[in-house]
């Protein structure tokens, strides 16, 4: 088995092809760092303390798994907590044109840092962030999509949302 694995990305808010990944590669690797990314460009449903309390929730039943939250570079984090790899889930063909751009950058940035792919389970193909948000808003069914807590805490965010 590999060392230390970084899973990284938005988790706004996690779902179960997210979680169907991270246990994936909690049986790959020693040591797994789900890291929740901070991207200034965008403007979260769920604020960074949110997202990763979601998150370890979800993952509480997998010791080997550790959840984090990272601003700047990708590699200039994986440095700094000395992992080995970066784990990316792919979905479909377009999703495989971004991660190759980015594991190519990441890997001229920081040579020794290798990205390991996953095919996302065929049941969560479709399943992304924004679309479970987006059929949440309208008060539709997502627990199929994400874990019991993750749903009520969407209803929740929505409430204060339609409120404010």
């Amino acid at each position: 088995m590999a060392n230390k694995a970084i899973y990284p990305g938005s988790f706004d808010p996690v779902t179960n092809g997210h979680l169907d990944i991270i246990e994936r590669a909690y049986n790959v690797f020693d040591h797994v760092v789900v890291a929740v990314l901070h991207n200034r460009k965008k403007e979260p449903f769920f604020s960074i303390d949110q997202r990763v309390k979601l998150i370890e929730e979800s993952v509480k039943h997998m010791p080997g798994v550790e959840v984090d939250a990272f601003h700047g570079l990708l590699v200039d984090y994986v440095k700094e907590i000395k992992a080995d790899t970066i784990v990316r889930g792919l979905r479909a063909v377009s999703d495989f044109e971004y991660e190759m751009q980015a594991a190519s950058i990441n890997r001229k940035l920081e040579p020794g840092v290798e990205t390991f792919f996953m095919m996302t389970n065929h049941q969560y193909s479709y399943l992304s962030s924004s679309i479970v948000k987006e059929v949440a808003e309208y008060g539709a069914d997502v627990s199929g999509l994400v874990p019991a807590h993750v749903e009520e805490a969407l209803r929740k965010q929505f409430e204060k949302k339609n409120r404010g």
